[in-house]
């Protein structure tokens, strides 16, 4: 019903940049909340940034002041740019939408497949 597809993940030197991407697309009724969550290896996945669909964001401490999410609600994608990147920013990122499909059904959650971001020291 609602598929998200993640790009732009990659290897970078400690200090680089990276932008991620979500595209949305399928039966989507209306959006809530979209945002960026990441799991590293043998930890819980976590939030990393979240946005509203009036534009209200809110970030995990560790990434104030280096990543940015921002949505192009027209074209349904979500996007994550990180600067100044640390090895501790390494694992995998998930996109998520929480939304409706109609307006009959309750809100879910969608995922992502995920992918890796991996910086180097």
């Amino acid at each position: 019903q609602v598929q998200l597809v993640e790009s732009g993940g990659g290897l970078v030197q400690a200090g680089g940049s990276l932008k991620l991407s979500c595209a949305a697309s399928g039966s989507i009724f209306s959006i809530n909340t979209m945002g960026w969550y990441r799991q590293a290896p043998g930890k819980q996945r976590e939030l990393v940034a979240g946005i509203t669909s009036g534009g209200i964001t809110n970030y995990a401490d560790s990434v104030k002041g280096r990543f940015t999410i921002s949505r192009d609600n027209a074209k349904n994608t979500l996007y994550l740019q990180m600067n100044s990147l640390k090895p501790e920013d390494t694992g995998v990122y998930y996109c998520n939408l929480n939304g409706k499909v109609t307006v009959f059904r309750p809100r879910n959650d969608y995922w992502g497949q995920g992918t890796q971001v991996t910086v180097s020291s």
